[in-house]
């Protein structure tokens, strides 16, 4: 049954495909079709406490863990419910993402939206490759609390270029572990071909830069427009004004003229 399930889910890590030396792909197919496809880059910042130079107090260091390519992933696609569990160096280092779809009211009825409802980040401070000389060295897990994050209508994919911070609360002295995600695409249900995302929806940070980007373009079609419009008057203005000099028919008028 093991080898029946195995031979029906694949998992595939694409994050060769990207030209983004800092950013992964990852696809879940399930019965030949992809049910779950997320691209995006990540890096944690995580305190940990080494000791002084008097070697009696502790001081805190901070470590910079990338997301590294070639990471090892496993995935699970529901109704509702999905999963993406991406672990590197030797599963010293896994995250875990839950994403939901739910369904609320509104002015316009009953509207489904997907999104991610709880992140887990484990890691080891006994790796050297980013932890030098930490305290007491062990694994720890860092989770979210109440998190509701990249909310996306059902039936579209989650897109945002710029730079999201989401904090983690960690089981070493309740410290505050930061994820950074950036450059994110995210689709966790009803992806309709294979390989390819649907429709997206951006984040508000996105639409705000893009509307800072085409604003100063319409204020200028709108500026040109202006002048344009007020040329165009002061042209037909002054033709009808001129058209209405009448030579006077009483000689004696020509007097006056001049």
């Amino acid at each position: 049954a093991a080898a029946h399930l195995a031979a029906e889910q694949e998992v595939e890590n694409l994050s060769g495909l990207s030209p983004n030396p800092e950013k992964d792909i990852f696809v879940v197919r399930e019965n030949r079709t992809t049910c779950l496809m997320a691209e995006f880059a990540a890096k944690f910042i995580v305190p940990y406490d080494v000791w002084a130079s008097n070697y009696v107090d502790l001081i805190t260091e901070q470590a910079d863990i990338p997301l590294s390519r070639g990471a090892e992933m496993k995935g699970k696609c529901g109704t509702n419910e999905s999963e993406l569990e991406i672990s590197w160096l030797e599963q010293a280092y896994t995250l875990k993402l839950f994403f939901l779809k739910e369904g609320h009211n509104t002015s316009r009825g009953q509207e489904a939206f997907w999104r991610l409802g709880r992140i887990q980040f484990t890691y080891d401070t006994a790796e050297h490759t980013y932890f030098k000389d930490a305290v007491s060295p062990g694994k720890h897990t860092a989770s979210s609390h109440r998190l509701s994050a990249l909310v996306t209508p059902a039936g579209k994919s989650y897109e945002c270029q710029a730079q999201q911070t989401i904090s983690l609360i960690s089981s070493d002295h309740q410290k505050s572990v930061q994820l950074l995600l950036s450059e994110v695409r995210v689709q966790p249900f009803d992806i309709t071909a294979d390989f390819v995302f649907s429709e997206e929806h951006k984040c508000p940070v996105d639409q705000r830069e893009q509307l800072e980007e085409t604003l100063p373009l319409i204020l200028g079609l709108i500026l040109g427009l202006v002048i344009v419009i007020t040329l165009c008057v002061y042209h037909i203005h002054h033709k009808l004004t001129a058209n209405q000099v009448q030579i006077p028919r009483d000689r004696s008028q020509y007097k006056h003229m001049g």
